[in-house]
C-alpha cells in the first residue's frame, strides 16, 4: 500500500490545479478538470464504476456495501483538488527523504531552508520519510494527499473484500482554496448520511471546530488634484485607507491570535489617491464575536464618512462560512466514530479547532455533517510545505476504521 499511496500523490502533485479568486467561472481554472477526469478514469479502472465528473467539476464516485441485513449509514470521504493561489503550483519537484534524522536541516533552494529551530514539529519525525517541496513551488499535499489517502483506502477495501463496509461516497472538489469549493455541490444526490473532509494537518488531528468566516470588500472615494494646488481641496485615498486600517485592533491580527482567538485581516490592497480598493477576511469560532467583528468594521466605515464626509467609504460584508460545531455538537456520534477509529489505529486524537475552514465547514450546513480528519501534512500553502508518508499511510489506516466500525454498529 505505502508505495502505491506515495506513487498516487506524486502523480496528483503532478497537475497544476491552482484556482483563481478573480476568476468567473467554475470551477475558476479549467486546468483543475485535468486532474478531475484522471480522477475519474483511475476510479473506474478500480472498479467504481459510475465513476464521474459534472459540469461543474465535482468528481463523485460510489464503492457499494458489502454487508447484507444491516442499517448501516453512508459515509462520505471528500478532498478538494485545487491547491492555493498564495505561491506558484506548476511544475512541482518533489524531493523523498528517507529515514529523516529529526534534527538536520533541510537544504530546499532559493535560499530556503526547512529547519526544526524554525518548523519544531520536524522534530516528531525522525526515522520517517518526508515528501518536501524544491522550495521554488508549494507541494500541494493541501489537498492531493487528501485525495491520494481516499483512493488508497478505496483500493484497499477492493482489495480486501472480507472487511465488511456499508456503501462508501467519495467527493473531489474543485475551488476550496477560494471558498467555493461546494457552491454547487448537491448534497442529495451525493446521498451520504455523513462524511468526513481529508484536508487536515498533522498526524492525529480531529477537528470538528472551524471560524465563523465573512469578507469585507471596502471602497475608499478619495479626491485627485494636482499636488500643487492641492491644499485643502485633495483628499488622498491612499492615506484614509491606512486610517482605516489603523482603527482596527493591531493585536487582533493573524501574527498576533493563535487557538480561538479571532482576528480582522487586511490582505489585498490596490489604489491612487482618486480610490483605493481593501480585501478583509473576519474569522472568529465564536458566534456572537464574528457579528460583532462584522459590526464594528461597518462602524468604523461610518465613522470615517463623519471625519471625511458621506459617501467617501463603502463596505459590503459576506459570510462566507460558519463554525460546523454549531451542527455537529448535536451529533457526538461522528465525532466518536472518527475518535474510535484513531484510537483502533493507535494514534491519540488531537482535537483542536481549524483557524480556517474546509469545505465541510458549509457542506455541515447544507446537511452533510462533516468534521475534519488530517492527512499529515504541514506548513501549506507554500515553498516549506511538506508531508510525513508514514502519517499518510496512518490517514489510509483511519478511513478504513471508520467505515470497519461503522458496518459493526459502532
Amino acid at each position: 500500500m505505502r508505495d502505491k499511496l506515495v506513487k498516487r500523490f506524486l502523480k496528483y502533485v503532478s497537475f497544476d490545479t491552482q484556482s483563481d479568486e478573480n476568476s468567473s467561472t467554475y470551477p475558476s481554472t479549467a486546468k483543475q478538470l485535468e486532474l478531475a477526469n484522471y480522477l475519474v478514469e483511475e476510479l473506474k479502472s478500480l472498479g467504481l464504476a459510475d465513476a464521474a465528473v459534472d459540469q461543474y467539476g465535482y468528481v463523485t464516485a460510489t464503492l457499494p456495501g458489502n454487508v447484507q441485513g444491516k442499517d448501516v449509514p453512508v459515509i462520505g470521504f471528500l478532498a478538494h483538488m485545487d491547491t492555493s493561489p498564495e505561491f506558484p503550483g506548476a511544475n512541482v519537484k518533489p524531493r523523498i527523504i528517507e529515514n529523516y534524522d529529526g534534527q538536520s536541516t533541510i537544504e530546499l533552494s532559493a535560499g530556503r531552508v526547512l529547519s526544526p529551530e524554525e518548523f519544531p514539529h520536524l522534530k516528531n519525525y525522525a526515522g520517517k520519510t518526508l515528501i518536501t517541496t524544491d522550495g521554488t513551488t508549494l507541494l500541494g499535499a493541501d489537498d492531493k494527499a487528501g485525495i491520494a489517502e481516499i483512493v488508497t483506502a478505496v483500493e484497499y477495501l477492493l482489495e480486501h473484500p472480507e472487511i465488511e463496509h456499508g456503501t462508501i461516497k467519495v467527493g473531489f472538489t474543485p475551488d476550496e482554496e477560494v471558498g467555493r469549493g461546494v457552491d454547487y455541490f448537491d448534497v442529495k444526490k451525493f446521498g451520504a448520511d455523513f462524511a468526513f473532509t481529508l484536508d487536515g494537518g498533522e498526524y492525529g488531528e480531529l477537528s470538528y471546530e472551524t471560524f465563523n468566516a465573512a469578507q469585507a470588500k471596502v471602497i475608499v472615494h478619495g479626491k485627485s488634484i494636482h499636488p500643487g494646488e492641492a491644499k485643502n481641496k485633495m483628499k488622498n485615498a491612499i492615506l484614509m485607507a491606512m486610517d482605516y486600517i489603523n482603527q482596527m485592533p493591531p493585536a487582533e491580527a493573524p501574527a498576533h491570535t493563535e487557538g480561538y482567538e479571532g482576528f480582522y485581516h487586511v490582505y489585498h490592497i490596490e489604489g491612487s489617491v482618486d480610490r483605493a480598493d481593501l480585501t478583509w477576511i473576519i474569522r472568529d469560532h465564536h458566534r456572537d464575536r464574528f457579528e460583532e467583528r462584522k459590526t464594528y468594521m461597518v462602524n468604523a466605515a461610518q465613522w470615517m464618512n463623519k471625519k471625511y464626509g458621506d459617501g467617501t467609504f463603502e463596505i459590503d460584508v459576506k459570510d462566507q462560512y460558519y463554525n460546523l460545531y454549531e451542527v455537529l455538537k448535536d451529533k457526538p456520534e461522528i465525532i466518536e466514530l472518527a475518535k474510535k477509529a484513531m484510537k483502533d489505529a493507535g494514534i491519540d486524537p488531537i482535537i483542536r479547532p481549524v483557524r480556517g475552514g474546509t469545505d465541510g465547514s458549509r457542506l455541515t450546513f447544507m446537511g452533510l455533517p462533516t468534521p475534519n480528519l488530517f492527512t499529515g501534512g504541514h506548513n501549506y500553502h507554500g515553498p516549506y510545505e511538506y508531508i510525513v508518508v508514514e502519517s499518510m499511510e496512518k490517514a489510509v489506516e483511519v478511513i478504513v476504521n471508520i467505515v470497519k466500525l461503522a458496518a459493526q454498529g459502532n
